[in-house]
């Protein structure tokens, strides 16, 4: 199938919370430039506002670890289905497709087949896991564009062109939150469980064991949770004595305000770096997914903070590791000792500067101007 001459629709999708920021701000940008072009695919609630029409909610989409996607198979695999029965109908003129890379780059090779042109933004973090599948990428990928700079060396040495463009957590994070200065004399530890039901029920457990056993009357400990229909309270009613705050959507300006911040690994360390506060980084999954990944992943850091900065700036405890004992004996001796937090945010300094580009044009921006290019051909 080729896209008819003139065709005015775009197929995106993305499929976790942090696809769901880079998706709203891109497409905030591509309506103002292109607001003639229908845009429908999958995505979160924040694209959904942007007037994306998505063929499944948003919160179906989230997935973690071999084993959860697997017992979803079913469910990926209808909708799979669906996707293309749209993309046949409607004949976007090109897709953009956002890091999800299980579906996605399955979808690329259904797109490439069909004639629409694939633009992947956020690459698979294939420098994690082995270069295998770049030779699959470069055949049913058009354009790669990449928000860690580091990536572009390696796409190069694989042999497949690909353009850096920013990263898009700096359209989202306000310019007030990246100016608070570091208050080294805050009493707030804020705990960042993860965006996802899974990483809530694995990980805020021992985060909430860790606040025990650092005493939740010497410090002011903050879990930063979100709105999209998770699940805290059945964590917290087995910790009656916890004395702290759960907050909704209050997740950076909690961490502009702590002297700590316990985090599991994702994005958030990453938001944790750019604002630049202390952290630890901390993670559990399940058995079978950690075999596999251990014996995929490469890397000798997992943190994306820490890869950024090529250094193991955030101390990280890993599954069996990450136990309650071993992140408070961390937190408390970093809580102790207070020119080893500000040499901490000192050298998170470095991945602002490292994720920046130079240039007025933000990042969304570039991927917007990208895409609409497809439309004036």
């Amino acid at each position: 199938m080729i896209p008819p001459s003139g065709n005015k629709s775009l197929f995106v999708s993305a499929g976790d919370p942090s696809g769901d920021i880079a998706g709203f701000h891109f497409l905030e940008r591509f309506g103002k430039s292109s607001p003639e072009v229908q845009v429908f695919g999958l995505g979160g609630e924040r694209m959904r506002q942007t007037g994306q029409e998505q063929l499944v909610a948003g919160e179906k989409l989230a997935a973690l670890g071999f084993w959860e996607v697997a017992k979803k198979y079913p469910f990926f695999r209808a909708l799979f289905n669906k996707t293309l029965q749209e993309i046949d109908r409607r004949q976007p003129a090109v897709a953009l497709l956002i890091d999800y890379p299980g579906f996605n780059l399955r979808l690329a090779k259904q797109l490439k087949k069909r004639g629409v042109p694939v633009i992947f933004y956020i690459s698979p973090q294939v420098w994690a896991w082995g270069s295998g599948r770049v030779k699959e990428m470069k055949e049913v990928i058009d354009e790669l564009l990449l928000i860690l700079p580091f990536e572009v060396d390696f796409f190069a040495k694989s042999g497949m062109e690909a353009k850096y463009v920013g990263h898009y957590l700096l359209d989202d994070i306000t310019s007030e939150i990246l100016q608070t200065p570091y208050d080294k004399d805050s009493r707030i530890v804020a705990l960042l469980p993860g965006s996802r039901q899974q990483e809530i029920e694995r990980m805020l457990p021992v985060m909430l064991e860790t606040a025990r056993k650092m005493g939740t009357d010497r410090w002011d400990f903050r879990i930063c949770g979100r709105s999209a229909g998770l699940d805290y309270e059945s964590v917290l009613s087995k910790f009656d004595d916890f004395r702290g705050k759960l907050l909704i959507d209050k997740t950076r300006e909690t961490v502009a305000s702590a002297a700590l911040v316990i985090s599991s690994s994702g994005t958030a360390t990453l938001e944790t770096a750019l604002i630049g506060r202390p952290m630890i980084v901390i993670y559990k999954t399940g058995a079978l997914t950690y075999a596999i990944a251990k014996r995929l992943i490469k890397l000798p850091r997992i943190a994306l903070a820490n890869i950024v900065a090529d250094a193991s700036v955030a101390p990280e405890f890993i599954q069996h590791e990450a136990s309650a004992e071993n992140i408070a004996d961390c937190a408390n001796q970093l809580l102790q000792n207070e020119s080893e937090r500000v040499s901490m945010v000192s050298r998170f300094m470095t991945v602002r500067k490292k994720l920046a580009l130079t240039g007025e044009t933000s990042p969304s921006e570039r991927v917007a101007k990208i895409v609409s290019g497809y439309y004036e051909q």
